[in-house]
């Protein structure tokens, strides 16, 4: 049977539209915004066939510490095709010599690991309605002031510097923060992300402090739909359970290489997404 010609160009604000209709398509929640997000801090590639996208892929680097590889989708109809492979050889060519990090479905976990990509942890997404509940002391908003100091945090327990990453949150949604005698030790980031809102990145020294963090953004979004991406090693997943945020999903956490975290006086409890890391 003869198919049409596939070809590949790079990912600009006229395809948008097309990759929401591709993620809707997939059962995904992306909102337009939640796209245009994803490109403001990526490069990427579609594929066209007919004129219409038939495929997308995005790369967010951070500096040149690492690469997180997202948005990986690939028509109904196309599938099948070696597309996906294709996508990801473009995805990464785009990362140069970055190590990689990416977050599987389990449809794509075979053809990841065909690529290199090592498994290094499970993400659990958690979803649900904030109850009320009473506002914990020992969090508040954070100041511009303590910018320097949550993306130093970030950069700890990350690995990588994602300043970029964190100045856009800070312009699109709130940080909350955690003190210890005076120093900024956790933060906490709420923005509008799919069908409500998403808590995460979560970065704290402790689980209770992490879950001081949390519970900071649920006191103040009663009856609101919000989700949290944690990690199964994090411990915080039961919890979320607790205060009504079910476990409805998730990935496997990949690398390539495969990197030893180093000790850190920070520990993510919850990503920005599973797209961002």
């Amino acid at each position: 049977m003869q198919t049409s010609q596939i070809d590949f160009a790079a990912f600009g604000a006229e395809h948008l539209g097309a990759a929401v209709h591709l993620s809707r398509q997939a059962g995904w929640p992306h909102r337009p915004e939640d796209w245009q997000m994803a490109l403001a801090l990526s490069e990427g590639v579609v594929a066209i066939e007919n004129d219409r996208v038939v495929g997308t892929v995005l790369v967010t680097p951070y500096k040149q510490d690492c690469a997180t590889i997202n948005m990986v989708i690939v028509d109904e109809a196309m599938r099948g095709r070696g597309l996906g492979r294709k996508l990801m050889h473009a995805a990464i060519e785009l990362a140069g010599e970055r190590p990689l990090r990416l977050v599987a479905t389990a449809d794509g976990l075979p053809l990841y690991e065909k690529l290199g990509f090592r498994p290094t942890g499970r993400i659990l997404q958690h979803q649900g309605i904030a109850a009320e509940i009473a506002a914990p002391t020992a969090t508040s908003a954070a100041t511009k002031s303590d910018f320097t100091t949550v993306t130093k945090l970030d950069r700890q327990a990350f690995g990588a510097d994602r300043t970029d990453l964190i100045a856009y949150l800070a312009e699109v949604g709130e940080i909350a923060v955690v003190r210890r005698d005076g120093r900024v030790t956790g933060f906490a980031v709420l923005r509008t992300f799919g069908r409500g809102e998403v808590i995460g990145p979560v970065i704290a020294g402790n689980l209770e402090d992490a879950k001081a963090l949390v519970a900071h953004f649920i006191a103040r979004r009663p009856g609101m739909f919000l989700r949290v991406d944690t990690t199964a090693a994090a411990g915080l997943s039961d919890w979320l359970a607790e205060q009504g945020f079910s476990h409805v999903g998730g990935g496997i956490a990949m690398m390539k290489p495969s990197i030893p975290g180093a000790e850190s006086v920070a520990t993510i409890f919850a990503l920005a997404n599973q797209a961002l890391g």
